[in-house]
Parts: C-alpha cells; structure tokens; sequence
C-alpha cells in the first residue's frame, strides 16, 4: 500500500504546486446534482504532525523555516536509522532462531507512512487547548494502559485499548483493532496516518456516507433533519447527524460505546459528543476540524486540525485477520506455550 501511495504522490505533485497560490476566497467549490459542495472521492490523510504539542514550543502554532528543515533532517536520520537497524536483524548471524522473539512491535518500517501528501507545518494538530496538549482529566476518568504493539500489558476486562492486548485466553483480550471491531487511525476523529489512512466520501441529496479503509467501517450521516436514536442504543462509531453550514459539512455524533475510551487512552466514549467539519478548499483538499467534548473525561473541549488531500485512486478491502485467522492462530500458539510448559514441569 506504501508503494501505491508514493504512486498517488508523484500524480498529485504538479496539480497541487499549481495550486498553493490559490485561495479559499477565489475557489469555486464544485457542487453535487443538488446543488452541495461535492465532497465525493478517496482522500488522504496521513500527517507527520504530533497530536500533541511538544512543549519545548509553548503556544507557538507552526513551525519556522528553520525548524521545518531541521525537523525534515531528523525525520530522514530515523528513517535511515530505522531501516539499518532492520537490515542488520536480516543478516545478523546472533539473531534469534526461528520462531523465537524478544519482543518489540509487530510492523516494521514497510508498513508505515507517516508523511503527509502536501504540507502541514503546525506544531501539533491540536489547536485548542491553546497549548496544543490534551487537558486536564476529570478527577476519576479512567487511564488504561497504553496502547501498543509490543508484549500484552497488565489490565482487565473489557478492554478499551486500541492495540496489543492484556492477555492471550479469549479474544476478549486482545485490543479493539486485533479484534477488528475497530480501526486503530479509522476514528472518529480521523488522527493522522500510521497505515491505510485512507477514506471515501459519497454523497446524495438525503445522505453522506465517510467509509475508511482501515476495518471498511462506513459512517452514515443523515442530513434529513432527523432526530437522534435512543440514549440506550451505543455504537462503536456512534450515531452522526450532519447538516450544511455555507460549504461546509457539519457532523456530530453521539452515542458512542462506553466499551471505548473516549480518546487516546483515557475515559470511557459513553458521554462524549464528537462534532467534525469538512471544508473543501482547493480541488485537492478537505480541511478537517473536530471539536471532541466528554465533560466526565476531560476539563475543557479538544479541538484538531488537519488536512485531507484527495488521490487518484480507490479504496481496497481492508482484510482483518483475513477471516479471523490470526485470531484463531494467536490464541493456538498460547494454549501450545501453556502445554510445553505444562510438559515442562513434569518432566515429560
């Protein structure tokens, strides 16, 4: 999928060149047969920009030219860093026999993409709190352990992480994206990349459908009026409502799961109410904006932004655990680990 990305780069490289020069106010937003700002298509949204703000820069927004060019040489040093370090495990004669671990994160460089299409020069894609930081917890929010690819981590049932997991008896272990319920990057809110950091917008008079690739998880957004489901209904991605605010697509939604945190790894999704605008401001992109409030998670709003940068291509089927089998095989090899060491201890 990198290699399909780096494609719809080098095709969208000229068109947006050509376009850096032209403004929102001189942009004439094509519109659908009903006469909406046509949101249609595939779009990107990959970003190498922290969510939160290191603190080194305080309430300083974006970056200067020379921090953009230090901050592009230090990216480049830990690609090349990274790929040495994954070149010598392939030829280093100490490595662990096959079958063996010593731990560590799943993906490899391959798998990432971390660098946006365009160019995003904030320091951070939190604008608000002013400091670009999550605030503060509300006394009693829940904090569960981090997620991650790595070794399973101490917890307990249910678990709200996204990845890696708390043990290996049952699938209700693992994290909520090895157990494919849901996207680790498919939001919402959309976060940046990591990998397939891709989604498709449709559209008709009534209806906005936003499908990620990551999980085939597909959104659908009423803009009938409608009013909202029942409190007592919850849903991984919740229930979003939209309408048109001048050319841009409002959409909120609520009724989340509480059986997920309501973002990065604290609190619950159950009192959170998620509101995301999409604005198309050239031919090649949507500025994205949510505002994510959760008054029993969080002491003030979280607002983000980031840009969506369309290409030329389609989405393809997100295959999680193709059919469950790697499920089925991670819960095998811990039940076969528990047995030689059964066998083990009794000198068998």
């Amino acid at each position: 999928m990198k290699i399909r990305l780096l494609l719809f780069i080098s095709i969208l490289i000229a068109p947006i060149s050509s376009s850096i020069a032209q403004t929102i106010d001189d942009y004439d937003v094509p519109l659908t047969e009903w006469g909406q700002p046509d949101l249609q298509g595939v779009w990107n949204f990959n970003s190498n920009t922290p969510m939160q703000r290191p603190e080194r820069f305080g309430t300083q927004e974006f970056l200067t030219s020379a921090e953009l060019e230090q901050d592009r040489i230090q990216q480049e040093a830990t690609r090349i860093a990274a790929e040495a370090a994954e070149a010598e495990l392939v030829v280093n004669p100490e490595a662990p026999p096959a079958g063996e671990s010593k731990g560590g994160t799943s993906y490899n460089q391959f798998w990432y993409e971390p660098d946006s299409i365009g160019e995003n020069v904030r320091t951070s894609l939190i604008i608000y709190p002013p400091d670009g930081r999550l605030p503060a917890r509300v006394k009693g929010a829940a904090d569960y352990p981090f997620d991650n690819l790595g070794p399973d981590v101490p917890g307990d049932r249910p678990v709200r992480a996204i990845f890696g997991g708390i043990a290996k008896d049952g699938p209700e272990d693992r994290g909520l994206s090895e157990r494919c319920l849901i996207g680790f990057n498919a939001g919402p809110p959309f976060t940046g990349g990591y990998a397939n950091a891709n989604v498709q917008i449709f559209q008709n008079k009534d209806h906005a459908v936003i499908m990620t690739e990551m999980v085939n998880d597909a959104r659908i957004v009423s803009l009938d009026g409608r009013g909202a489901i029942d409190d007592d209904i919850r849903l991984w991605s919740g229930d979003s409502r939209g309408y048109w605010e001048g050319e841009t697509l409002v959409v909120e939604t609520r009724n989340f799961s509480d059986l997920i945190p309501s973002f990065s790894n604290y609190g619950t999704g159950k009192d959170k109410t998620l509101t995301e605008r999409f604005t198309r401001t050239n031919q090649h992109t949507i500025e994205y904006q949510w505002t994510l409030e959760d008054p029993s998670t969080f002491t003030d709003k979280i607002v983000a932004t980031m840009p969506m940068t369309k290409i030329a291509g389609r989405l393809y089927e997100y295959g999680c655990h193709e059919g469950n089998y790697s499920m089925l095989y991670i819960l095998r090899a811990e039940r076969m680990k528990e047995r030689r060491a059964t066998e083990t201890e009794d000198g068998n």
